[in-house]
């Protein structure tokens, strides 16, 4: 389906919104755990994967499609410039957020990141974007097509913390990539997707930016796979039950989709499932579920493209042993989350999109290693009368909570 210039316009102007809100919840988390005087390094976590999985990137596909073309003209290259060094700006303190000694440290840098970051996208929403749209030699319906690829790109590069220390794990990591591309160049694909999919497995807790570059790898490694790939376990049920609950990922950044889709997994009871609903083929997230749950899930495909996909992915039932998922057999109504499994960086986006997917009436139970209070803050900020929060356990090593989305009362 084709957009227009103004529908392309707007996409900007609402993408730039969600990055600063985004910006803004996860620096009110910090702010809320200082205050709190509990554990700030989590909320610095989030705050620098944020940045670097998302803002950076989308700063690099700026300069390439939309600065280019604005730097053209006259009135709007010292504009640009400015923008540039802006951005130069954002990364130094991105970094100097994740080597902050300590939480008043933290504080402070992330306060001055959220102030520029603020003013940037204001200053391209207000004196450059219009400006393009106005310009009837500009077509931003292909600029919004080239920044959309372009951020991908920018994804796959790890975000170093500290550029002075050689990172010896992304060099190992450029080989094996390397290899596994010649691999699937020479018709091994599906033994190729199969060694990135086990170094993702690795990676995904420890160095989470490695993992998405992994990601992106995996991804472009399938389209050289001929054949369906094998020994992926299917369930005999075909395409399980009406009451399978839908996991739409669509409206979540590419980083965070298999981070969400594995989570719920992981908050499967035996021989229960959901149906997960994507953009395009799921078929990297299938090597990586082998990968680190052979044997252990079900796939189904119900619907293969060429817009939508839909797969349902369940657990199957035990065979005599216990299973090591965190659902909590005793209240099968409520789906038991454990975050602990989750690299930090990601574990307050799985929350929130396991909190959009809820029913009124439903809830769901977040197990996690320190108390949520930052999490509770957030709830508030985006979603305040929308939800409920109950301690079910509070540590000290252990903190369980139930999140719900109440009944809707009608009005009158």
């Amino acid at each position: 389906m084709t957009i227009t210039q103004t529908e392309a316009f707007d996409a900007m102007l609402q993408h730039h919104r969600a990055l600063d809100e985004h910006v803004a919840v996860r620096i009110a988390a910090l702010v809320g755990a200082v205050e709190s005087g509990i554990a700030y390094e989590p909320a610095v976590a989030a705050l620098v994967a944020y940045l670097a999985e998302e803002v950076l990137p989308h700063a690099v596909a700026e300069e390439d499609s939309i600065y280019r073309v604005a730097e053209v003209r006259a009135d709007l290259a010292d504009t640009v410039n400015k923008m540039t060094a802006e951005h130069r700006v954002l990364t130094a303190a991105t970094e100097s957020l994740a080597n902050a000694a300590t939480a008043p440290a933290a504080l402070e840098q992330a306060t001055q990141i959220g102030t520029l970051f603020t003013a940037h996208v204001n200053k391209e929403n207000d004196l450059l974007l219009p400006v393009l749209l106005e310009d009837d030699d500009v077509d931003l319906t292909q600029l919004l097509v080239q920044m959309h690829r372009l951020t991908e790109a920018a994804q796959d590069a790890p975000f170093v913390e500290d550029a002075s220390s050689p990172d010896s794990e992304a060099v190992v990591l450029s080989l094996l990539l390397e290899a596994a591309n010649e691999l699937a160049q020479a018709g091994h694909g599906d033994r190729a997707c199969r060694l990135v999919a086990s170094a993702w497995a690795a990676l995904r807790t420890p160095r989470p930016a490695l993992a998405v570059r992994t990601t992106a790898s995996l991804h472009r490694l399938v389209r050289l796979v001929a054949s369906e790939p094998v020994a992926f376990h299917s369930s005999e049920k075909g395409s399980g039950t009406a009451t399978d609950r839908q996991l739409d990922v669509r409206h979540l950044a590419p980083a965070q989709r298999h981070e969400t889709i594995f989570a719920a997994y992981h908050g499967l009871a035996p021989e229960t499932g959901y149906v997960l609903v994507n953009d395009h083929d799921p078929k990297p997230l299938r090597y990586q579920f082998e990968a680190e749950h052979a044997g252990e899930f079900t796939w189904d495909t119900i619907e293969s493209g060429p817009e939508v996909w839909r797969v349902r992915i369940g657990r199957p039932a035990l065979d005599g042993a216990t299973a090591d998922g965190p659902y909590d057999s005793e209240d099968p109504g409520d789906q038991e989350l454990d975050v602990r499994v989750l690299p930090h960086g990601q574990r307050h986006d799985v929350i929130f999109a396991t909190y959009d997917d809820l029913v009124a009436g439903s809830g769901f139970v977040i197990v996690n290693d320190h108390d949520p209070r930052p999490l509770q803050y957030q709830f508030e900020a985006e979603h305040a009368g929308e939800f409920t929060w109950d301690y079910l356990e509070s540590g000290p090593e252990l903190w369980r909570v139930r999140i719900g989305r109440p009944l809707i009362r009608a009005a009158g």
